[in-house]
């Protein structure tokens, strides 16, 4: 687990002289990821997961999950704008074919900083926003094994994140699946299953299995 604090990041920058307004953060065959110019953005490697029943819950250590074990069924996620909060592993296996989840504190977040948010979801690839209710920040961005916490919806962290890991190829494991609707009982984006706030019991799966070495 690395989180790139912003202090380092910025000194680094300032070596570099490279940390202009109009830095690219799309990834590249020299530049696999962006992300680690960006400040506070959480990393975790998740190597051997598995999948999950519908009726099977992840413990997760990381809330909202940023990778690890998930349901064996995607949450749609093209340009999807959920009003409720839906349950994780579906979630987490978006962010598996390359997704975007911005999550956010439905007591912190409302009126104008939720309409700005909402249009950076509608209608775009790859995307996807819901509530994350008990979340600590008041916006939590979440790629495959990446994070970026925030607590201002205009903050242009959220906008490098976004470049630097949607459909990413070397960092999403399977980049370019389908992000569409299910639409029957495995997922219905009108119909989604809901979050489960209470903890895991004792035969939730862990979000990455023990290695077998």
């Amino acid at each position: 687990m690395r989180t790139r604090p912003a202090a380092a990041v910025l000194a680094a920058c300032l070596v570099a002289a490279g940390c202009g307004a109009e830095e690219s953060f799309t990834p590249t065959d020299a530049d696999h990821d962006p992300t680690t110019r960006i400040p506070g953005v959480l990393s975790i490697d998740y190597p051997d997961i598995q999948h999950v029943a519908r009726e099977q819950r992840v413990a997760y250590k990381h809330l909202p999950p940023l990778g690890g074990s998930h349901d064996s069924f995607w949450a749609a996620c093209d340009g999807v704008v959920y009003p409720r909060a839906v349950r994780t592993e579906n979630m987490v296996h978006s962010l598996e074919h390359g997704a975007v989840w911005i999550a956010y504190a439905p007591d912190k977040v409302a009126g104008d900083d939720l309409a700005a948010l909402t249009a950076r979801v509608e209608g775009q690839p790859y995307t996807m926003l819901s509530p994350f209710p008990g979340m600590a920040a008041r916006v939590s961005v979440q790629s495959w094994g990446r994070q970026l916490q925030v607590d201002a919806v205009d903050d242009p962290r959220i906008d490098h994140f976004i470049t630097a890991t949607r459909g990413n190829p070397y960092l999403t494991p399977e980049p370019g699946a389908s992000c569409g609707n299910i639409g029957d009982e495995r997922f219905d984006e009108n119909a989604a299953p809901p979050f489960d706030p209470s903890p895991p019991g004792p035969d939730a799966k862990p979000d990455d299995k023990p290695s077998s070495n």
